[in-house]
């Protein structure tokens, strides 16, 4: 195992802002005027610690721009509420979508941050009605809090549950109709510890919520994968000495480079499809 340490920002390019979005994106900025391919997504899309995440991957094998608009932490409700950011988006020749777990969309029962999506805001009344038993000031992110409800009332947990996942399907059609179909969905699966209910990235987005969208879409690119620190990924990662612990829970480059194989693939077959469909 080998990694350099620098500091926690030393990654090449840093972050940087599109058109007016206040989202910072993984930098270098890049050129918009030629035709290029959009990837959105979290912290996976990003490739924290990461020198060339996925997304460069593809570009080198594609040799076509690929613009990376992911962020760390970030959310559904990121992308859906930056009107600036999906217009970078939509005004691309297609673009990539990572599948983002459900627990981190603002909803009728709780609001999280409107950029980093994971954290747990406020309650709403109707959530204060169903677990008034609950403490709400004690909770920071949105899995302790569903967690711990879970815990207290499987019952009563279901139907937040199954009001995230309608939620979350509303906002991915939302996402989709914006881009205007030509969406590629990436699904990065893996497994975590935890609950049934948590056990899974994306979390809370069954089989089904998927195939709702695909006909709506390009298609799915779905990938297992395993973080560093389980399969000892971390040649070539570069964090600050005391980045480690987090680094164990992200995509290591072996892993990085397989995503970008994969999607390079999908998207290439995509591409020789619609100059046939054209000729």
């Amino acid at each position: 195992m080998s990694y350099e340490l620098k500091s926690a920002g030393a990654l090449s390019g840093g972050t940087c802002c599109y058109a007016g979005s206040r989202l910072p994106v993984r930098g270098p900025k890049r050129d918009l005027t030629t035709p290029y391919i959009a990837f959105l997504g979290g912290t996976e899309v990003f490739g924290r610690f990461v020198e060339t995440p996925f997304v460069d991957v593809s570009e080198a094998l594609l040799k076509t721009p690929c613009i990376n608009l992911a962020a760390v932490n970030a959310g559904l409700d990121t992308f859906a509420g930056d009107e600036a950011l999906l217009g970078v988006a939509r005004a691309a020749r297609l673009s990539v979508v990572q599948l983002l777990g459900a627990q981190n969309v603002s909803n009728r029962y709780y609001r999280v941050h409107p950029r980093r999506n994971d954290r747990f805001l406020q309650a709403q009344v109707p959530l204060k009605q169903l677990f008034p038993e609950v403490d709400y000031t004690e909770f920071h992110f949105n899995k302790h809090l569903l967690t711990t409800l879970q815990a207290l009332s499987e019952e009563r947990f279901d139907e937040v549950r199954r009001h995230l996942q309608e939620t979350w399907l509303t906002r991915m059609q939302q996402v989709i109709h914006a881009l205007e179909g030509r969406v590629v969905m990436l699904q990065m699966s893996y497994d975590l510890k935890g609950s049934a209910a948590f056990s899974h990235e994306p979390v809370l987005v069954s089989r089904q919520m998927i195939e709702a969208l695909q006909a709506k879409t390009k298609g799915l690119v779905e990938v297992s994968v395993d973080t560093a620190g389980l399969v000892d990924d971390f040649d070539g990662m570069i964090m600050g000495e005391l980045d480690f612990p987090a680094a164990q829970h992200m995509l290591g480059p072996r892993e990085h480079a397989r995503i970008g194989c994969a999607l390079a693939e999908k998207l290439q077959d995509i591409s020789l499809q619609d100059i046939a469909q054209s000729g």
